[in-house]
């Protein structure tokens, strides 16, 4: 899938062109995390998923509804069932308007309630969110960074959905809130029940809030895991160099880490190193099409097979799927610190 942007729709396609055979194993009632650096395309998959962005191509099903290439008239209805939670709540929060006002939009136009009921349900969200009545009736300029994401997070459950994305909703808070927001969405999806596809690149956060983790390296899929196996025996390499670099609270473990540190070209997201024009009969150029995997600039591991074949998101034992040519079926995986 991809979304539309000026002068980049079709390399956007490209870049997240494999994921639409991509599944994020299971459901997501328990949690999915979909973590990668900046560019490996996990914001374009969560806005594509709420049909904020237009996908170019793939599928996109909620609740057994494909809802990929609706209508907006026929999307109207389905709109309550899922929603995002954005990555800075100052520019997503339109400041022009109350909390109240913010929180009850949605329940009015999907006719959650009516009348008094409007504002029964704001306050009632407001307390589940961890806030007071009376700040229904303030603007987000007047209330703090970690107050306004909890705004947006009480929007987003307005309407009972039954999928929440959750774009970086930490990245743009001070540290000392972060957690704070962390234990609300985990103890909001528990209490409620509602699926959450939390898209990140904060392993801390993931390890905690996470029961399945997907790892995004350039717009494909590279492994996905339930979260103890992958964090305890990572198996892509790239997956294996991302874990590598996040800190651990204990100064000993932390000295003792081998860090692996990727060398080699930083590609373009929009021109991943493996793309290259689909010729025609007539010698001309339509498209693109992609040889090798797209890790191989920087994997530790590169084989000529890595340059010039792409792997396969396949099973592997243990719930697990990976993207390496390195990887054997029954789950081996060399150690790319060696």
């Amino acid at each position: 899938m991809g979304d539309q942007d000026d002068g980049g729709a079709e390399a956007l396609a490209q870049r997240l062109e494999d994921f639409q055979d991509a599944r994020l194993h299971g459901d997501v009632q328990g949690g999915r995390r979909l973590v990668g650096e900046s560019g490996s395309g996990k914001s374009t998959v969560g806005r594509c998923a709420v049909r904020l962005d237009e996908p170019t191509a793939g599928t996109v099903h909620i609740n057994g509804t494909d809802v990929s290439h609706l209508s907006r008239r026929a999307l109207r209805p389905l709109r309550k069932d899922f929603h995002l939670v954005f990555q800075d709540p100052s520019s997503s929060l339109d400041p022009r308007m109350t909390v109240g006002q913010i929180i009850a939009e949605p329940v009015r136009l999907h006719r959650y309630a009516r009348g008094t009921a409007v504002r029964e349900r704001v306050e009632q969200l407001l307390g589940q969110v961890g806030l007071r009545p009376e700040h229904a009736d303030r603007h987000p300029h007047e209330l703090s960074g970690g107050q306004r994401q909890r705004i947006s997070i009480a929007r987003a459950l307005s309407c009972d959905p039954d999928l929440v994305v959750a774009d970086e909703p930490t990245s743009a808070l001070d540290v000392s809130v972060q957690a704070s927001v962390l234990n609300l969405l985990a103890d909001l999806q528990r209490d409620r029940g509602f699926g959450c596809l939390f898209i990140t690149h904060d392993l801390a956060a993931v390890e905690y809030l996470a029961d399945r983790i997907a790892v995004m390296y350039l717009g494909q899929i590279v492994e996905q895991a339930p979260t103890a196996e992958l964090f305890a025996s990572p198996k892509h390499p790239y997956t294996q160099a991302l874990l590598s670099a996040a800190p651990v609270p204990d100064p000993v473990v932390q000295r003792s880490r081998e860090r692996i540190v990727l060398h080699g070209d930083l590609p373009s997201p929009l021109d991943p190193p493996t793309r290259r024009a689909a010729a025609t009969p007539a010698g001309g150029a339509t498209g693109s099409v992609f040889d090798g995997c797209r890790f191989h600039t920087r994997c530790p591991l590169v084989t000529d097979r890595c340059r010039t074949e792409v792997p396969a998101l396949r099973e592997i034992p243990g719930g697990r799927q990976v993207s390496c040519h390195l990887v054997t079926d029954d789950g081996t995986a060399p150690d790319a610190a060696a």
